[in-house]
């Protein structure tokens, strides 16, 4: 966490963000995580510990395999081999008759771990309060009234309280991004992760976002971060990880990997993208 996140969290999280220090226990582990489809391998054996409050980016080239590490962390692809652990408990470790995870368990992880996709993936047909109320209500058995409270209150977070009554497609692409955050935010996750969320928006647009999710971090929110945005990542993250032809080539602080990369494969990288 950065200085300035660090003097902005809450006195009501800075007490659990001791004491997950003191544990040094992360909330989320993954251990040798790979997954394939047919015999391409897509990740290779990624192990990764995320602790409280803390935010880790992830970046590398195109098909490096950081979009499906991070789907696997919620199971949106179960991973083919190694674990997931949420607070020391190995995910998925339940299963159906079929041998599937079973279905209790995946809601209890997604509930834990919200996300947010490239796209918005927002309902195009209902307006974007009920958006953020409809999933409190079906899982998390909100009365309406509790729901659009909650919604209400994050729209005015992300700036967007007078679009609550509006559909999303008359909303810009910044917009229903913010949308798409406050309704992963309405779940009251502990972790979120974040797929490229500015990918497919326009500088301005995309900065509006990455503003909320500056916001977020400096709250003291725990996130995983799959991002283009060099920037974002050197200045807001606690942990930088590369990755590159479905591996971890290395990790470590911003400053180290954006100030002096140990792999020639990472210095290549960055070189390109730093220098547009």
């Amino acid at each position: 966490m950065s200085e300035r996140g660090l003097a902005n969290r809450s006195a009501a999280e800075a007490p659990a963000a001791a004491a997950s220090a003191a544990g040094d226990a992360p909330v989320v582990r993954l251990q040798d995580v790979s997954k394939s489809f047919g015999d391409h391998h897509v990740v290779r054996e990624v192990s990764l510990d995320l602790r409280a409050h803390e935010v880790v980016s992830i970046i590398g080239p195109s098909g490096a395999g950081k979009s499906t590490l991070l789907r696997c962390i919620n199971f949106l692809e179960p991973p083919t081999s190694g674990t997931v652990s949420l607070d020391g408990r190995v995910i998925c470790q339940e299963r159906d008759r079929h041998g599937r995870p079973s279905r209790k368990e995946l809601t209890e992880l997604r509930r834990a771990i919200g996300m947010v996709f490239q796209g918005f993936n927002l309902f195009p047909h209902l307006t974007v309060m009920r958006n953020l109320t409809l999933p409190q209500e079906r899982v998390l058995g909100r009365s309406r009234a509790e729901a659009e409270q909650r919604g209400m209150e994050l729209l005015e977070r992300m700036g967007l309280a007078d679009k609550a009554g509006q559909m999303p497609g008359r909303c810009s692409g910044g917009q229903q991004q913010r949308v798409a955050i406050a309704r992963a935010l309405v779940m009251d996750p502990r972790v979120m992760l974040f797929d490229e969320p500015t990918s497919s928006l326009d500088p301005e647009l995309g900065a509006e976002v990455l503003a909320v999710m500056r916001s977020l971090a400096e709250g003291g929110m725990t996130m995983v971060v799959v991002t283009h945005e060099m920037h974002f990542a050197r200045d807001v993250s606690d942990t930088v990880v590369v990755m590159a032809d479905g591996a971890e080539i290395e990790s470590g602080r911003p400053e180290e990997i954006f100030g002096a990369p140990k792999t020639e494969r990472t210095q290549r990288f960055l070189s390109a993208v730093m220098d547009r």
